[in-house]
């Protein structure tokens, strides 16, 4: 059976004003990261949610109680958090690699992950969370990274998004028979 997942990243956050790098570091929403929240949860009035979860970062659940109207139980799950930046955390966008290439393993020796084992842990994480038999339509909320490292499992993230994947920007996919497709990519364009 067809399964659907809403796989959607945060509204806009301190940090991302700022141009700081933040992965398991937190900073709380912007009064548009507020607003494009609820511009969001219009999209998903029309959806028939059965559950949802976020990572354990706040801009994640706060961004999820806007999209709910504060009206559904949600779980918070710590892998589905951004990826760990290490010694990096919280410094300047500017000393991020310059090429997704570089940007695969450069962070591991800083106390940081790879790009792999995002992609890995949100994968698993995502796969068991679908294959419950009473999910049907799951919102997932988490973050830029994470969400790209994870369709890039399915799709190759370039070819399917226009440059980044914007705050509260919702990738939606069919789950079936283990396998995800991506289905539809959402995003504003304010």
């Amino acid at each position: 059976m067809k399964k659907t997942l809403y796989l959607m990243r945060h509204g806009e956050t301190v940090f991302n004003v700022r141009k700081k790098i933040q992965g398991w570091c937190d900073s709380p929403l912007t009064s548009k990261g507020i607003w494009q929240a609820q511009e969001a949860s219009k999209y998903f009035d029309t959806v028939q949610l059965d559950h949802a979860y976020c990572s354990t970062s706040e801009r994640s659940s706060d961004t999820l109680e806007i999209v709910t109207h504060h009206k559904m139980d949600y779980t918070r799950l710590k892998n589905l958090r951004e990826m760990n930046f290490g010694e990096f955390e919280a410094q300047d966008e500017t000393l991020n690699p310059k090429s997704r290439k570089d940007y695969n393993t450069f962070f591991v020796p800083y106390g940081g992950e790879s790009v792999t084992q995002v992609k890995n842990r949100m994968v698993t994480t995502l796969t068991k969370i679908m294959q419950k038999p009473d999910h049907q339509n799951v919102l997932a909320v988490s973050h830029a990274g994470a969400c790209v490292n994870f369709l890039q499992a399915w799709e190759d993230p370039e070819k399917v998004l226009n440059q980044r994947f914007t705050n509260c920007g919702i990738l939606k996919f069919s789950f079936d028979e283990g396998k995800f497709t991506l289905e539809e990519v959402i995003q504003s364009t304010k």
